[in-house]
């Protein structure tokens, strides 16, 4: 059962094509890695199944009407507005209570607990401008999650984390799909694109492969889609 649909879609950016004729199932109740070298598409396919980036061509499909959650590498509010960390996951309620009403005792819950779960509890009243890459990227991620969406996008959700705070991350994730979540997300890290269930290959906007990471993410296709130089086969002659 797919959660996503993608048939012959191009879109991109003005004066840039970016995916070309992109022909793409995403499986539900399961995490699905997007790969690929920088440019291949990846943020751009995101946008797309989001639908905050317009296709040029072609047919998106998603399984359900509900809300998508849409986490990107940056938030553009956290460099203009005073926002502290509870301030930023709360946003993420806003596509349920509306823009203008009071959030909800329920409402505040969900952000406290989605705080608690990525371990930012104690930074609530920090500025989100103030804390360093990994903390704002897992307040982002806290506010994606805040939305209880039945599909999660995620663009580099562990990009300038640390070890640890990527592992949270990884944890969370893998819980929420547990929780009946479909969770997509874009990354350079092969151990997290490894471990997702699976697996979209990219390169320059088209469908290199996709399925098990382990059938499609092979020595021989790292080696060709990044481009690697030839590996020499070194003999013991002693």
């Amino acid at each position: 059962m797919h959660q996503v649909r993608l048939d012959g879609v191009s879109a991109g950016y003005p004066n840039r094509a970016v995916l070309d004729r992109l022909t793409l199932r995403i499986p539900a109740l399961t995490s699905t890695a997007v790969v690929g070298p920088n440019g291949s598409g990846k943020s751009t396919l995101l946008g797309v199944i989001a639908g905050v980036i317009q296709v040029t061509a072609g047919k998106v499909e998603h399984r359900t009407d509900s809300r998508v959650a849409f986490v990107t590498q940056r938030s553009r509010a956290a460099d203009v507005l005073p926002l502290t960390v509870r301030d930023a996951v709360a946003m993420g309620r806003w596509g349920r209570s509306g823009l203008w009403r009071r959030l909800s005792r329920q409402d505040w819950d969900v952000v406290e607990a989605t705080m608690s779960r990525l371990g930012i509890g104690a930074l609530a009243h920090r500025q989100l401008g103030e804390l360093s890459g990994g903390q704002r990227q897992r307040a982002l991620v806290a506010q994606g999650l805040a939305q209880e969406a039945e599909l999660l996008l995620l663009d580099e959700p562990t990009s300038g984390v640390d070890a640890a705070a990527q592992r949270i991350v990884a944890d969370v994730l893998a819980e929420v799909v547990g929780e009946g979540v479909t969770v997509v997300q874009a990354t350079h890290d092969f151990e997290v694109a490894g471990s997702a269930g699976h697996l979209l290959l990219l390169q320059d906007g088209r469908l290199w492969g996709e399925g098990a990471p382990q059938e499609v993410l092979t020595v021989d296709a790292i080696d060709e889609i990044w481009q690697l130089p030839p590996r020499r086969n070194h003999v013991d002659k002693r």
